[in-house]
């Protein structure tokens, strides 16, 4: 079936695009690389953002915290991907990591969201009370990594109530397994949608 997609009502969440997710020398592109470019990825995510600004769908970045020093010193419950993050410095502030890809950069009209310190793009943000602000009902989510952040912010997109469409190749893990569970394991336990980029862009089309 054919989703619909109202451009009044629905959103892309395009989760964390960091130069170290994506670009060559970003700290964890040497990590994803093997399945970004086995799917696509950069290719995919520029059809994707290009596809939902022509069919005038607001675009919301949603961006993972940017490393500062004395991050996670005093907490008490830093979680293990934190603390390899902090550990790399990945995405810090102020570096070219923690910049922009830039494809991906934010246009006029687009709205940034509030920093997420762990997976979850929803938890202690902005991102739920803007999307209602917006109208918004129905969520395509973009972005990396498939099996953390694109998986925990599309879990609390639906248990807040909207619809989840997961792109499934403009996204991509550590490994082929982590990919799998992401899309073929745990995305029917909740999505409403898991389309690729072409699937997508048809019903896109199709409107």
């Amino acid at each position: 079936m054919t989703e619909s997609y109202p451009a009044e009502r629905t959103a892309l969440l395009f989760v964390d695009p960091y130069n170290d997710f994506l670009a060559e020398g970003g700290k964890v592109w040497p990590r994803v690389r093997d399945v970004a470019e086995k799917v696509g990825l950069l290719d995919n995510l520029r059809a994707v953002v290009a596809a939902v600004r022509a069919a005038k769908i607001r675009v919301f970045i949603v961006p993972h915290r940017r490393w500062e020093p004395g991050d996670l010193e005093s907490w008490q419950h830093a979680n293990p991907y934190q603390q390899n993050a902090a550990r790399s410095q990945v995405f810090a502030r102020g570096s070219w990591g923690g910049d922009w890809y830039p494809d991906f950069a934010p246009q006029p009209g687009d709205i940034v969201v509030k920093e997420h310190w762990g997976s979850s793009g929803f938890a202690n943000t902005d991102l739920d009370v803007l999307l209602k602000q917006h109208g918004i009902a129905r969520v395509i989510v973009i972005g990396l990594i498939a099996n953390t952040c694109i998986e925990c912010t599309s879990r609390f997109a639906v248990e807040l109530g909207y619809h989840v469409t997961l792109v499934k190749d403009a996204t991509a893990a550590m490994s082929e397994e982590a990919m799998r569970a992401a899309h073929e394991i745990n995305g029917p336990t909740y999505a409403h949608a898991i389309v690729t980029t072409q699937e997508l862009m048809a019903s896109l089309s199709a409107r």
